[in-house]
């Protein structure tokens, strides 16, 4: 099912290539609203432990 996609994307000239491999990229870059309420449950939690102390901070000069 796939060979003839690819055999037939192979023959197009390179900036073609470069419009198909984008439109595909971008096409597995989509948000996913579930996941952003996950993380943001999770920095929220964070933050309220390292504001009663359960946990510490990693200065910004040693993480970069």
């Amino acid at each position: 099912m796939l060979e003839p996609v690819i055999k037939e994307a192979l023959q197009l000239k390179p900036q073609e290539k470069f419009v198909v491999i984008e439109s595909l990229l971008e096409s597995l870059d989509k948000p996913d609203k579930s996941l952003d309420e996950i993380w943001a449950a999770e920095s929220k939690k964070r933050l309220k432990a390292y504001r009663e102390g359960k946990i510490s901070a990693i200065p910004m000069e040693e993480v970069f």
